[in-house]
Order: structure tokens, then sequence, then C-alpha cells
């Protein structure tokens, strides 16, 4: 999907001028730029951004920042994402603590599989719904698959499934994660680090998630609930 910015209605850019001064994108705007707690923070602009399949549908912006300056007018920037927060599709699982603000969850989340990204992003109200911001930087966009080499390839999926390996395997406690190593080495192959089974179960999640988007597409385009 294409990125695109749309430009935003004078009611809710005044929004947005109380929205850059509540707690939370304040906070994180004197986060990302060091500096003065009490600086000014000030909204330069704003605009919808239409932005990757995830946020087909929902509610997204870009709103640019400006911290400190003061009477010399030097303000440095700041640019956030703030993107509307919805409702988890997994079920929630029985005696586990989680938060009930789809927001707050989405930041904790963030913060246990990538600490360097979470601890940049926090939840928020706007147009009466739940969001969450994040400031953006040039090292947060996405790997280019189809740039990099074989090797690179492999590099980065062996980095990306650590992360995420890791992530889950704080969820359990030592008698599971033991059972589930032992599961992760049965039947394995010596020239294929995953068993098949967890190969097949992966094939068919990508699978069901392709169908599942085209159909989200579908009914957004159509206007169908």
């Amino acid at each position: 999907m294409e990125t695109g910015f749309g430009r935003l209605p004078g009611k809710k850019r005044r929004k947005f001028d109380s929205f850059s001064q509540t707690t939370s994108s304040a906070d994180l705007s004197l986060t990302c730029i060091p500096g003065d707690d009490d600086a000014e923070v000030e909204l330069l602009d704003a605009a919808y951004w239409v932005k990757g399949c995830s946020s087909l549908g929902r509610l997204r912006f870009a709103i640019l920042l400006g911290v400190g300056g003061g009477s010399a007018g030097e303000a440095d920037l700041c640019l956030m994402d703030v993107k509307e927060a919805v409702q988890a599709g997994a079920p929630r699982a029985p005696n586990v603590e989680m938060p009930h603000n789809d927001a707050e969850r989405v930041v904790q989340g963030a913060r246990h599989m990538s600490p360097s990204l979470g601890d940049r992003v926090l939840p928020g109200q706007f147009l009466g719904g739940a969001v969450f911001v994040r400031e953006l930087r040039p090292q947060d966009l996405k790997v280019e698959i189809d740039r990099l080499s074989r090797e690179e390839a492999m590099k980065v999926a062996k980095f990306l499934a650590t992360v995420v390996g890791r992530a889950h395997g704080r969820q359990m406690d030592t008698p599971t994660r033991q059972i589930w190593h032992g599961e992760l080495n049965r039947n394995r192959q010596r020239d294929f680090d995953a068993p098949s089974w967890l190969w097949s179960s992966i094939v068919e999640l990508v699978s069901s998630h392709e169908a599942a988007y085209l159909e989200h597409c579908r009914k957004y385009a159509m206007n169908v609930d």
C-alpha cells in the first residue's frame, strides 16, 4: 500500500493543538529530545497518514512538534506517529494480567518485544478513543528484504526470531520452557533447524493472514460491516 498524507480539517487541527500539550505527547517529545523538562511543546503541523495494511480503516496521524526554542525561535523538531489502538484479535488468557485499555496493552507489548522502541511509545486519548503515540526515527524503518543478499536476510531473520522467541519465552516458567524446548527438538532433521510441524504451522498461519487481510480490504472498499 502506498504511503500518503491528507490535510486535516481545521476542527481536528485545533484538537491536535490541545492534544500536543497533554502529558503523554509532551513527555514523549521531551524524551526524544533530552534537555529542559520545562521546555515548551508546540504543534507545528499535523496530517492524516495513510500507511501500511495494519492502518487500513483506522485513524492515523503524523504530527510535527517543536520543542523548546524560546524567544530565539530555534525549536528542536520531533516527528510523532499517532495511531488508533484497536481491540486485540487474540483471546485473553485466564488469570493473566493484561491492561484493559487497548493503547496501554499495545505499549506494554512493545516494551516487552522491543524496549528500544517501546520506551518511546506512550498511550493516550484522542477524538474519544485510545491511541498510542510514538516518536519516529530513521532507524525504525522496516527492512527492505528485496535489497538484502541471502546471507544478510538470514542474519536479519535469525535476529528477529531471537527477539520474538525471547519475548515469548519470558511468558513461560522454567518447566514449561523445558517442555517446549523438548518439543522443538523432537524429530528434528539434521539439515533443517525447524521441526516439520512448526514449519507447516507457519505456512498455514501466513496463508490465513493473507486471506484475512484481503477480505478486510474487500469489506473496507465495499463499505461492508
